[in-house]
């Protein structure tokens, strides 16, 4: 599915992510996150690749991320960005993606991860199947 423009803006403007996976027990897993935006599909980066919603992924890859925008849409609501999609787990390439993110989230100035020799983590790749919510985004 093609990842609408406007949905684009506000995940690039900083907007964060909060990443629900399926646990074992059948119960939602809901953790915070950066989100970069790659074509149409959504990444996140990991360092700890034994990472609860990782475990979750690798057994389960469906998954669900909302985004809060600022906008107050009619008939007065604040505007939300809900993705459902499909994860996989791609090895190495954390780092780099966290400090570009830091860059968003944090400022232009940040040095992320804090340490001169990260490991190389994980990226979580979403391949977007739904987009809803209230916004420009919501068909």
């Amino acid at each position: 599915m093609t990842l609408p423009d406007s949905a684009k803006a506000l995940i690039r403007a900083g907007a964060l992510g909060h990443l629900a996976t399926i646990a074992a027990d059948g119960r939602p897993q809901v953790t915070g996150v950066w989100v970069a935006v790659e074509g149409d599909d959504l990444l996140t980066a990991h360092l700890n690749p034994r990472l609860k919603k990782l475990e979750n992924v690798r057994r389960d890859p469906r998954v669900t991320i909302s985004f809060e925008g600022s906008e107050i849409r009619p008939p007065g609501l604040q505007e939300y960005l809900v993705v459902q999609g499909r994860a996989t787990i791609e090895e190495g390439g954390a780092a780099a993606l966290l400090q570009e993110l830091a860059h968003v989230y944090l400022g232009p100035d940040v040095k992320f991860p804090p340490v001169d020799d990260p490991p190389p983590g994980v990226r979580i790749r979403i391949a977007v199947e739904r987009v809803g919510g209230i916004g420009p985004w919501a068909g």
